[in-house]
């Protein structure tokens, strides 16, 4: 299980995933050229959020199309150390899917 930390520190902003600096994914898309944000609803906030589920989910589409709601349900409510595992990356990522997907109903 892979453990995800970020933390404002005397030197900025540090965010880890298993001990090792988390890959901004400029690669899949840039939202921002100053880092990684959290706490509030923006670009670098946005460029965090790709960036685990990225690594989290392993599938460049699907990161994509969850960047905003993730963002805004669980980045920009982190404090100012946060700590998330594979385990909490998926239960967010399953209420945000569940959440997107119409009710049926029945005639």
């Amino acid at each position: 299980m892979k453990k995800f930390c970020g933390d404002r520190t005397i030197d900025g902003i540090a965010v880890t995933v298993d001990g090792r600096p988390l890959d901004q994914r400029l690669d899949l898309c840039r939202y921002t050229a100053n880092g990684f944000e959290w706490s509030y609803e923006g670009d670098e906030p946005r460029q965090l959020s790709l960036a685990i589920l990225a690594e989290h989910l392993k599938d460049a589409v699907a990161a994509k199309a969850l960047v905003e709601p993730f963002m805004k349900a669980v980045v920009a409510n982190f404090g100012n150390e946060w700590e998330m595992s594979s385990d909490d990356i998926e239960a967010a990522v399953a209420v945000l899917k569940k959440d997107r997907i119409p009710a049926r109903t029945t005639s």
